[in-house]
């Protein structure tokens, strides 16, 4: 969570204000272009994604004292986390902005070598299923990032995310018989 100061003040007085929204968007437009680095053979490129927003009072005629951001970084193993932090935080002072940083770091990428439980799950999903499986880092964030703490291997199995915390998010019936599930139960839209 980023948090830029700024003044609070009248629009109409804007030389006795500094609008934090201002302020910030220079910075947020490079940081939305930066390349952070280029990925490797396992993970795409990292990127900066924003979540959330505000600034305000709800006011249209008032300069907001602050604005709030949420922001994400989706790291490949490419990065650290304290590489991240230092070239975003590099970008805010070089832009001049008054700014605090909340940092919460909730799991590292890794990676699982392809090994015995690799290859056990994978001839197993093929006898089953029929479907030769595809060893991929989709999928978003899963406990496997703690797990992997501890694990040298880590295999997770699921249906596609096409639609992945967009609305109307959904799991076609037809691609969970493969995974072993019989009957879906039935939403309760109650």
């Amino acid at each position: 969570t980023l948090v830029v100061k700024g003044v609070q003040g009248h629009v109409a007085y804007p030389h006795l204000a500094r609008n934090p929204i201002h302020a910030l968007a220079p910075a947020l437009a490079e940081l939305a272009q930066m390349r952070f680095d280029e990925g490797n053979e396992h993970f795409p490129p990292t990127t900066f994604q924003c979540s959330n927003i505000h600034a305000g009072t709800g006011a249209a005629n008032v300069v907001p004292g602050s604005l709030e951001l949420k922001f994400n970084f989706r790291y490949s193993t490419a990065s650290t986390r304290e590489s991240l932090v230092e070239r975003l935080e590099e970008v805010l002072r070089r832009h001049g902005l008054e700014y605090a940083l909340d940092w919460t770091g909730h799991g590292d990428p890794f990676l699982t070598a392809s090994g015995r439980l690799v290859r056990a799950a994978g001839d197993a999903i093929g006898t089953v299923t029929g479907v030769t499986p595809t060893l991929s880092r989709e999928g978003g964030t899963s406990d496997g990032r703690f797990i992997a703490r501890i694990c040298p291997e880590i295999v997770e199995i699921g249906p596609v995310n096409e639609s992945i915390h967009k609305i109307d998010e959904r799991v076609a019936t037809a691609d969970l018989a493969p995974l072993g599930v019989r009957h879906a139960p039935a939403c309760d839209r109650g």
